[in-house]
């Protein structure tokens, strides 16, 4: 996961790089997740029963247009804030996973007081890290503002609350589709589809924007389709299969502290004191709740097995129902 956050953070400073070429939002994402889907190749129609094939596509909804808000957002604010802002999906996930019964919480528990109180600390250095400045200490601004950082965080807003949808739906898509990788798959080719969709409504100059405006625009939407999302989303939906949603969740807060560094070296973004102390802070919070987590898989196995016909959805759909049978 720490490396499914390092893709993510430098395809950020790659994509502010490329939208000052002209490339729109919605274009990007159509290709980013076009590139990913051909790199997968290994769509499986006759795998895919209308049950599991619904969630993939509510799941890809949540993709294409997560991605979209978090690109507008990205271009109306800085890569610094736009990981910040994405810090609220861990808390928004655990809250819908709790109440869907995909996280266990019981309040008598020391290990779910922690995940709680990580949770909690997580978010209060993202929002450190995103409000309070403080004294400079790195960085001289060269990159100019656009002046509309409120409705950029609107978008970013959005895109936290798709990012936590995505995750929670991943478990009963992993319960249904035991293929990671053709599940990445058709994630990606189902984008596309639907990227392709929103550009037609969104744009006027359907046909003009598809056209690539520099050379750098290429390799930024190579490096965004093969690693930030089809690696990406392999390497998600798999430890979520295992882990659950929260603890691939969490560790997005590690993408804010890499954007900011990055950043800083490559966009010459400044560097206060605010953002190192609320990284520190978000470190800390991470360890929590991953020692909060540390006893889940065990925990939910027993659990499992004692409901029997219950019908709860299980958030170990690949560790704990075994492994997958091959006809």
């Amino acid at each position: 996961m720490v490396l499914v956050q390092l893709f993510y953070a430098l395809v950020d400073v790659a994509l502010k790089t490329a939208s000052g070429l002209g490339m729109r939002p919605i274009v990007f994402v159509a290709y980013r997740q076009g590139i990913a889907a051909a790199r997968g190749c290994t769509l499986r129609p006759m795998a895919v029963g209308a049950r599991a094939f619904g969630l993939i596509f509510a799941a890809s909804v949540a993709t294409a247009t997560g991605q979209y808000f978090y690109l507008q957002g990205l271009l109306l604010a800085s890569p610094s804030m736009a990981r910040a802002t994405t810090n609220l999906a861990p808390g928004i996930t655990f809250a819908i996973a709790a109440v869907i019964g995909l996280e266990n919480v019981d309040i008598r528990s020391l290990r779910s007081v922690a995940k709680i109180v990580g949770t909690a600390i997580c978010l209060a250095g993202a929002v450190f890290m995103a409000f309070f400045k403080g004294p400079k200490l790195l960085g001289a601004v060269l990159v100019s503002a656009t002046g509309e950082w409120v409705k950029g965080g609107i978008y970013l807003v959005g895109n936290a609350v798709c990012v936590s949808i995505w995750y929670v739906f991943q478990v009963p898509v992993c319960k249904s589709y035991l293929d990671p990788l053709s599940l990445a798959t058709w994630m990606c080719f189902l984008a596309t589809l639907q990227c392709a969709v929103m550009a037609f409504l969104l744009e006027p100059n359907y046909l003009q924007i598809w056209k690539l405006n520099s050379f750098w625009e290429f390799p930024c939407i190579l490096y965004g389709g093969v690693f930030a999302s089809g690696s990406n989303f392999f390497l998600q939906s798999w430890c979520i299969s295992v882990k659950g949603p929260l603890y691939s969740a969490i560790f997005t807060l590690l993408s804010a502290v890499i954007t900011a560094i990055l950043s800083t070296l490559f966009l010459h973004e400044e560097l206060h004191i605010g953002s190192l102390l609320g990284a520190i802070t978000i470190i800390v919070g991470l360890y929590a709740v991953l020692w909060g987590k540390a006893d889940d898989p065990k925990s939910e196995s027993l659990a499992i097995h004692s409901s029997g016909s219950k019908g709860g959805v299980d958030s170990d759909c690949i560790g704990v129902r075994g492994k997958k049978v091959d006809n």
